[in-house]
């Protein structure tokens, strides 16, 4: 058993696709079909049901593959204690961020933390917070933005920035004449949200389950301004991180506050007893001196 044979199993478990995990990859089907299939022959079992129509786990795959990702964690952290000590003031941080909070501070960021930094490299994986915190979990990222919650006891959180959430509607909707909204207010409501791999799609849900109400939802988008076009022709109503509501086309959109209000918690997270190398441990200490409110 090797390296590399786990790696190329933990794949096909996550894509539960032999196709999609070649492609992942960039190695041929059968190319991968042998390996994995070698792997099962050496430690003499079934890892991988192929009777269906997705390539799933066994009792042993799962077994397998838990154990598998820690060593992989472990390899890749000998990778990088071995890059630290080569070069302190150089490295390399894969960071997840979704792209409502790319959005507002990114580009900010990054020219303040490459003016101290400039021999540091970031690679961005703009994803959902929901699938950056998967991906932090499972060592793909070095770290990410995420709107919390998240759970504490898998990742270590360093506090970044607080807002609203606001109502956006459209200028001759009903509710436009109000100066705040509660979440019961919207029952009867078209609703536009954002997809389940962002956090705030399952905070909004769970808000109007706590109002008493499922909400009714006309449509689910990972673009923000794309929901804010639906809202600018009436086609519904949304509920937007105070910053992006703001970007929101004043002419024809008006925001207003929610009550109770609904905070917008973004956080950095690593994973908890992981190695985090030099670069990473650079940005942290830039966000904790960073005020997100600078300009």
């Amino acid at each position: 058993m090797d390296v590399r044979q786990l790696i190329y199993f933990t794949e096909v478990a996550r894509q539960q696709s032999f196709t999609k995990a070649a492609k992942a990859l960039h190695v041929t089907q059968p190319t991968l079909s042998k390996v994995v299939k070698l792997l099962e022959t050496e430690l003499n079992t079934t890892l991988i049901d192929r009777s269906q129509r997705k390539s799933v786990l066994t009792d042993a795959g799962q077994v397998v593959y838990d154990r598998a990702l820690k060593i992989i964690q472990m390899v890749d952290e000998v990778h990088l204690v071995l890059e630290d000590l080569e070069d302190l003031k150089k490295g390399k941080i894969k960071l997840g961020m979704p792209p409502l909070i790319g959005i507002l501070f990114f580009p900010i960021l990054m020219k303040e933390f490459q003016k101290l930094y400039p021999e540091i490299t970031i690679t961005l994986d703009e994803v959902g917070a929901n699938l950056v915190k998967q991906k932090v979990y499972e060592g793909d990222l070095d770290g990410g933005f995420v709107m919390l919650p998240a759970h504490e006891e898998d990742y270590d959180l360093i506090p970044f920035t607080t807002e609203q959430v606001h109502l956006i509607v459209h200028k001759d909707h009903e509710l436009a004449a109000r100066e705040n909204i509660s979440m019961i207010d919207l029952k009867e409501e078209k609703m536009l949200l954002f997809s389940d791999d962002f956090t705030i799609h399952d905070r909004i849900i769970e808000e109007c389950e706590k109002a008493g109400f499922n909400p009714d939802i006309a449509f689910i988008s990972s673009q923000w301004d794309f929901i804010s076009q639906m809202v600018e022709h009436n086609l519904g109503v949304a509920l937007f991180p105070q910053s992006i509501a703001a970007k929101a086309n004043q002419e024809k959109i008006k925001t207003i506050p929610v009550y109770p209000v609904i905070p917008w918690e973004i956080s950095f997270i690593v994973k908890k007893e992981r190695y985090v190398s030099h670069a990473t441990k650079k940005f942290i200490e830039f966000l904790n001196a960073y005020d997100s409110k600078m300009e």
